[in-house]
């Protein structure tokens, strides 16, 4: 479970968008961009190339 206060700063590296938290999944949506980022060990893995196809984490 990622902290509130770090979900209400994090932002998508590609458009700088807000990221929604799947916690089911622990995984960090941009639906902008269609992607999503893992969450690793509690650690948002937030690179720009490291975003996956939204309908892979479904």
């Amino acid at each position: 479970m990622l902290d509130s206060k770090l979900l209400d700063i994090l932002a998508c590296p590609v458009c700088k968008g807000d990221l929604k938290y799947d916690s089911q999944k622990d995984i960090l949506i941009c639906e902008k961009c269609a992607v999503y980022y893992e969450v690793r060990d509690g650690i948002p893995v937030l690179l720009p190339d490291s975003g996956k196809p939204i309908e892979e984490g479904s």
